[in-house]
């Protein structure tokens, strides 16, 4: 396997990288065997990305700017539950047709934290559910839900994708999306809503200039918290 020799080096390495990752998995990719495919010295390799886990961590990045754009594609509408449901359904559907990217982007702790891409990826999902907040619609606060949400998807692509695909249930998809929605969305209006959900639509109206000093906003915010979480 080769990459367009006419692409700059950094792109052809990660191309390479990516190639092998969804080819033959994370153990696919070696210093070697990328280095090959892509028609550079190892020297190369290691002057643009340091070492192979430097390498992994771009390649990473690569597979989150795909999901990313598919994300950006789906829009907002003005129903911000449907948003998430749809959003959720984008990450599953990327999770099983990309399974080893997935994997690396989601299956193991990075350090120093997770990348510009994921923080992206990360920030949309938090729009959808501060949109929910803004609408009168959640039960708890935006932070737990949107926690709520990320980790009960990520567990389900990695459950199925371990899996042989004649094996997977796909139905486990719609089930825990409807169970992470009704856990965190409620169809009433939030004047009637139970206390939790009033505190946390109060806590998304707070926004712009506000009658108070910086410490008594933190305090303010810290307690519509407590009550949406309590």
């Amino acid at each position: 396997m080769t990459v367009d020799q006419a692409l700059p080096t950094r792109d052809r390495i990660l191309r390479a990288a990516a190639d092998l990752l969804q080819e033959g998995g994370r153990d696919a990719v070696s210093t070697r065997a990328v280095s090959a495919a892509a028609g550079v010295q190892a020297p190369a390799l290691y002057r643009l990305f340091g070492d192979k886990d430097g390498l992994l961590d771009a390649v990473a990045s690569y597979g989150f700017e795909e999901y990313l754009g598919q994300k950006h594609d789906l829009g907002a509408t003005g129903d911000p539950v449907g948003d998430l449901r749809r959003g959720w359904d984008l990450h599953i559907q990327f999770g099983l047709t990309r399974p080893a990217f997935y994997a690396l982007m989601y299956g193991e702790a990075r350090p120093g934290g997770p990348s510009p891409a994921a923080k992206e990826a990360a920030a949309i999902l938090h729009g959808i559910i501060s949109r929910i907040a803004e609408a009168g619609q959640l039960t708890m606060s935006v932070e737990r839900a949107a926690e709520l949400t990320h980790s009960t998807g990520v567990g389900v692509v990695l459950s199925l994708i371990a899996l042989p695909p004649a094996e997977r249930d796909l139905e486990i998809s719609t089930v825990a999306r409807e169970m992470v929605v009704h856990m965190i969305t409620t169809d009433e209006p939030a004047p009637a809503a139970g206390l939790a959900t009033r505190a946390v639509a109060l806590r998304a109206a707070l926004t712009g200039e506000l009658p108070f000093s910086p410490a008594e906003q933190a305090l303010l915010s810290e307690w519509l918290d407590r009550l949406a979480d309590g």
